[in-house]
């Protein structure tokens, strides 16, 4: 995996972690879903450099 797209791929799911908490302190759901979106978008990239780590091998 290259380290940018690791970054990258980290940095989206934290946030997305900090919005949701965000969110559900306050109580606001909209806050909440971005923050579970982000996550997802996070982990959805993580996944893609995995499988290209994997047939570049």
């Amino acid at each position: 995996m290259s380290r940018d797209e690791k970054s990258r791929a980290k940095a989206e799911q934290a946030k997305g972690k900090l919005k949701e908490a965000a969110g559900r302190l306050v109580g606001n759901e909209r806050l909440t879903a971005e923050g579970r979106a982000e996550r997802a978008k996070g982990d959805a990239r993580q996944a893609k450099e995995k499988i290209k780590d994997i047939f570049k091998r």
